[in-house]
C-alpha cells in the first residue's frame, strides 16, 4: 500500500482566500481536454444505478471539465484513482460516493454521466471506477467528480469540477514522470512489489458489501501470482484479509479471514496453484492503513494483502 507521506498533496495558498488544487499523476500524463465555464450546473452522481436510476446532486457554480491520458500499460484503475482520491481527501474534500464497473451499475451507470467523447475520454465499460467528493470548507459547496478507466496500453482519468467561483477552480496538475518513490510504489508489478517488500495488497480484488465470496471477474493480481507460485514451488504466501473499523472486532475478523480464504480458494480452483503454498488468515481492523473516520480511509483499509513467507 502507497504511503500516505508520497502521495499525499500539498495545497498552494495565495494571498487571496482561493485556493489551488495540485494533483500528482501516478505515471506521467497528457492533457486531452480542458473546458471552463464562469456559471453552470452539473448533476453529481451520488449512488449506483439503481430501479429509480442514479440519484444525483444539482451543483452549481463555476465548472471545469478536464481529461488526461495516462501514459502507462501497467496501471490498473485502482492504481491510477487511488493516489487521487488520498490527494484530494488531503485537501479537505469528503468523498460522497465511489463505485466500480459493476458496483457502479455498469452501462447504465457511465451513460447517466456527463462523459467526453473520444478520444479526449475512454471508458471501457467492464473496466471504470467513479468518485465524487465536496468540500464545504469555505461556506459554499465545492464538487470534485473522477472518473477512470483504461484502454489496452494507457490510463484515462476524466475530472469535473463545481465551485462557487471561477478563481476556486484553477488545478495544477503535474503531467510529468511522478516522483521516484511514488513511481516505484505504483509502477511496478504485483511480484516485484512483493518481493523487494515482502507483502503486496491485492488492489483489484472485489467482494460484495458484507460478504466474503470473491465475485466472478478476471483478476489481474491473481494471475499474476498464480504464475509467480507455480514457477517458484518452494515458495509460500499467506493471504491476510483486513476489514475497515465497522462493527465488533470478532466480526470483522472472521470475515477478513473469510475474503483471505474465498482468494485461496479461488486460486486453488481456478488458477491450479497448489494449496501446500497458500494459506489465509484475517486481523479484522487490527493493521489499518488509514483513518475509518472517513469513507475513502474506510475503502483503503478494506483489502487483501499477499505476504510472502517461504524461501
Amino acid at each position: 500500500m502507497i504511503p500516505a507521506a508520497v502521495i499525499a498533496t500539498a495545497l498552494i495558498l495565495s494571498a487571496a482566500p482561493t485556493l489551488a488544487l495540485t494533483l500528482e499523476f501516478p505515471a506521467r500524463a497528457v492533457p486531452t481536454a480542458d473546458a471552463q465555464s464562469p456559471l453552470g450546473s452539473r448533476p453529481v452522481a451520488v449512488s449506483p444505478y439503481g430501479e429509480d436510476g442514479v440519484q444525483m446532486l444539482d451543483a452549481e457554480g463555476a465548472v471545469a471539465q478536464q481529461a488526461w491520458r495516462i501514459e502507462n500499460d501497467g496501471l490498473t484503475t485502482l492504481q491510477i484513482l487511488a493516489p487521487l482520491r488520498a490527494q484530494i481527501v488531503a485537501a479537505g474534500f469528503e468523498v460522497l460516493f465511489e463505485c466500480e464497473t459493476d458496483r457502479c451499475g455498469g452501462f447504465d451507470f457511465r451513460y447517466a454521466l456527463d462523459t467526453l467523447p473520444e478520444p479526449e475520454m475512454h471508458v471501457d465499460l467492464g473496466d471504470f471506477r467513479y468518485l465524487a467528493a465536496r468540500n464545504t470548507g469555505a461556506g459554499a459547496d465545492d464538487y470534485i467528480m473522477l472518473l477512470v478507466s483504461r484502454s489496452a496500453n494507457a490510463g484515462f482519468v476524466q475530472m469535473t469540477r463545481i465551485a462557487p467561483d471561477a478563481a476556486d477552480l484553477r488545478l495544477i496538475a503535474s503531467t510529468k514522470a511522478p516522483p521516484p518513490a511514488l513511481a516505484s510504489a505504483l509502477g511496478l508489478p504485483l511480484i516485484d512489489r512483493l518481493r523487494r517488500n515482502g507483502h503486496a495488497t491485492l488492489e483489484d480484488l472485489t467482494f460484495r458489501t458484507g460478504a466474503s465470496e470473491l465475485e466472478r471477474n478476471r483478476y489481474a493480481t491473481l494471475e499474476d501470482l498464480a504464475r509467480f507460485l507455480k514457477g517458484a514451488p518452494q515458495r509460500r504466501v499467506v493471504l491476510v484479509g483486513h476489514t475497515d473499523a465497522t462493527g465488533a472486532l470478532d466480526g470483522n475478523i472472521a470475515l477478513s479471514r473469510a475474503r483471505a480464504q474465498s482468494v485461496v480458494d479461488r486460486l486453488v480452483t481456478d488458477y491450479d496453484v497448489p494449496p501446500e503454498q497458500l494459506s489465509a488468515e484475517g486481523v479484522g481492523f487490527l493493521a489499518p492503513v488509514a483513518s475509518n473516520q472517513d469513507p475513502a480511509g474506510r475503502t483503503r483499509n478494506r483489502r487483501v494483502e499477499a505476504i510472502l513467507v517461504g524461501e
